[in-house]
């Protein structure tokens, strides 16, 4: 794979601790350099580019603030807080990152970390279980999907739900007790879950009809691209034929790590740009390629998208679009089409800020805009079926009617999105 910068890409979508928590941004990481002895690393003097009627003028305001707002307020406090309204003024992606934003950051592209192995959504003002994860503390303890988190160790979970997902953060070793209200249950079930380290599987592979493979992809961690390449192996070996096609699933992906999104894209394509990027700097202007040795050579892909699918799932949609490698099949996509570098500052805080815009390989920019399926399929993206269940993965594509009618694309039928069936380039794409 080519790349023109050497700087780690990876999309904010989702915050690991305990959970994942959807959102839908890209950034691009770039590592502080680690310092050459024990000592503290600081950030070099930087001259101000504040005049001096600019320093007064900050200065006003925090002696105001300090000296009459009707609470008492800790400068250093203060000055986090203007640093956050700087920096996320500019962009809805950009912020200003504490100690604890940044480390929390890190941790959720690794795909592991510790705490309790659990995905929650927040709607509602609520913790809503959407699953454990596979083999996790929580689904030992008996936590499970659908099940509503009323209180942690005691105290309610309310309206300020990022400090109820705090609670549940831990060492490994601690333990967490959850009080879950339960369909079906009058009173709050009690979990006392021991936490552990974590790993997060983005990847869920399901065999359809015998010779097909579905491969949903939840987001896209440092371990993605492994565990899609050794998914597909472990199929192929299962399979005493060659696999008829391939369904990829991107509905309600986030995002996650751009470089795991660009090797899943190579793994599937023999040459040719997967994804550049122009900015102001040498740094924000990359691009990144495919390299020899493609995977299920001839395999016809369907690859499923839908409003929520953002950031680096655009991407590797975008890049099988354009070199005509995938028909895609659902609604327009999110739109996400900026990168963000993260750039650490002394005290183990952070920035991230807005340096460039990516393009698909035919130059497209997708920000604000999104990418337009092949073939448009309004219905089957709410309320995806788990994967953990042996049942639903049995009777998948009676389930999940985009899965059904990806199926039959993959089979060579009619797509039942409209009246004129499937279009004559998503023909022509999936006879490639």
């Amino acid at each position: 794979m080519g790349y023109d910068a050497p700087m780690k890409l990876i999309g904010i979508g989702i915050v690991l601790g305990v959970l994942i928590a959807l959102g839908g941004a890209v950034f691009a990481h770039r590592d502080a350099p680690a310092p050459a002895t024990a000592a503290v690393a600081v950030a070099p003097a930087a001259k101000s580019p504040l005049t001096a009627a600019d320093s007064a003028q900050v200065a006003e305001v925090l002696e105001r603030v300090q000296r009459e707002y009707v609470d008492a307020v800790d400068a250093p406090q203060l000055i986090d807080d203007a640093l956050r309204g700087m920096v996320g003024g500019l962009d809805p992606y950009s912020s200003y990152l504490d100690a604890e934003e940044y480390a929390d950051l890190r941790v959720s592209t690794a795909g592991t970390y510790a705490g309790i192995g659990i995905e929650v959504s927040t709607a509602d003002r609520a913790l809503r279980v959407v699953r454990p994860f596979r083999d996790s503390p929580a689904a030992a303890a008996g936590i499970r999907s659908g099940d509503l988190i009323a209180a942690i160790d005691g105290t309610p979970v309310d309206t300020d739900l990022d400090a109820a997902m705090a609670r549940m953060r831990g060492p490994s070793g601690s333990k967490v007790v959850l009080a879950v209200m339960r369909a079906g249950s009058e009173l709050p079930l009690e979990f006392t879950v021991e936490r552990a380290q974590v790993d997060v599987h983005s990847v869920s592979l399901v065999r359809l009809d015998g010779d097909f493979i579905y491969v949903r992809i939840t987001t896209f961690s440092d371990t993605t691209a492994l565990d899609f390449a050794a998914g597909l192996a472990r199929m192929r070996r299962d399979m005493s034929a060659r696999p008829r096609g391939l369904l990829i699933d991107l509905r309600n992906n986030p995002g996650g790590v751009l470089e795991s999104a660009v090797e899943v894209a190579d793994q599937l394509l023999e040459e040719g740009v997967i994804v550049t990027a122009n900015g102001r700097t040498p740094a924000a202007r990359f691009s990144m390629s495919a390299t020899p040795g493609e995977l299920l050579t001839g395999v016809p892909v369907v690859v499923l998208v839908n409003g929520s699918t953002a950031s680096a799932a655009e991407i590797l949609a975008g890049a099988l679009q354009d070199h005509h490698r995938a028909v895609l099949l659902g609604r327009r996509t999110y739109g996400k089409g900026s990168v963000q570098t993260v750039m650490p500052l002394s005290s183990g805080r952070a920035i991230k800020l807005t340096t460039s815009r990516y393009f698909t390989p035919s130059g497209r920019s997708i920000q604000g805009r999104g990418i337009e399926p092949d073939e448009v399929f309004e219905d089957g993206d709410a309320g995806m079926p788990d994967l953990e269940d042996p049942r639903v993965r049995q009777t998948l594509a009676s389930r999940d009617p985009a899965v059904r009618t990806a199926l039959e694309l993959l089979k060579g039928r009619k797509a039942r999105s409209g009246p004129r069936g499937m279009t004559a380039s998503a023909a022509a794409t999936l006879r490639k």
